[in-house]
């Protein structure tokens, strides 16, 4: 083969290795325009499930529909009251998620988890520690039970072997969801706190509960008053998109409300 023509096909090789690359890097620009770019945190985004973050009601904050610490307790007490019949949450189940939201505002002051999430969470778990017939005593203990179905790999169910012996769920084989925030006991193990001051946490207590949950939805310095930090929260608490929106119909239905 002659020079010129060795010169002419390798001038052809270029030109069509060069075309090549033009077109992966204009894919590329058209991909990344319209599928977005990996979230900062390296995991891939989630869909984005609602439009916004629900309001933020922390109490003490005038927003949050509580009234001001300064005020007498006998208007808090009616606040909570009136409130909790208005909302159709039992009174000492929405005493647990104000003084949840409190304790995280003061723990977590960058979180920003409002007591309407915490109260949607509840809604959509349990009724509120109603579930099945259960109720919420004056300590804040379930009467009944309030447990969820094994993890044992059947049907939609994951499976989750067995990590506490039995000790919270009752099932030594696998684990069961427990309580009115409905704790799997090898989360809980991690982020249990003793709400109510009574030197243990439990997940029947709501007090504990609610605290725990805040607890860890809180974690891995989440911000919940941003759209991408409210949802993102939700989705580690139960990964599921239909879910996030069921939580927060609720959160927004009781800002709205208040």
């Amino acid at each position: 083969m002659s020079r010129g023509r060795v010169a002419g096909l390798v001038t052809a090789l270029l030109l069509v290795a060069a075309s090549f690359l033009a077109l992966v890097f204009a894919l590329g620009v058209v991909a990344s325009r319209y599928l977005g770019s990996p979230a900062q945190d390296g995991q891939a985004q989630a869909p984005r499930i609602v439009d916004e973050a629900p309001p933020v009601l922390v109490p003490g904050e005038e927003s949050s529909g509580v009234p001001d610490a300064g005020d007498s307790g006998s208007e808090l007490s009616a606040w909570r009251e009136e409130t909790a019949q208005l909302l159709g949450i039992p009174e000492r189940v929405l005493r647990a998620y104000l003084d949840a939201s409190a304790w995280a505002a003061e723990e977590f002051p960058e979180c920003r988890l409002g007591w309407n999430t915490l109260a949607g969470i509840g809604a959509v778990e349990s009724h509120h520690g109603t579930l099945g017939g259960a109720s919420i005593d004056e300590d804040g203990f379930v009467v009944g039970e309030i447990i969820g179905p094994a993890l044992d790999g059947s049907g939609d169910f994951a499976l989750v072997e067995d990590t506490d012996g039995g000790e919270l769920d009752g099932d030594p084989v696998y684990d069961r969801a427990v309580g009115p925030m409905q704790f799997l006991p090898e989360t809980f193990s991690r982020y249990g706190v003793d709400g109510n001051g009574d030197g243990r946490a439990d997940p029947n207590q709501i007090d504990d509960a609610a605290h725990s949950a805040a607890n860890y939805l809180c974690a891995a310095d989440r911000d919940l008053s941003t759209d991408e930090g409210w949802q993102r929260a939700i989705l580690a608490y139960n990964a599921s998109y239909d879910y996030v929106g069921r939580v927060h119909a609720e959160a927004a239905r009781i800002a709205e409300a208040v």
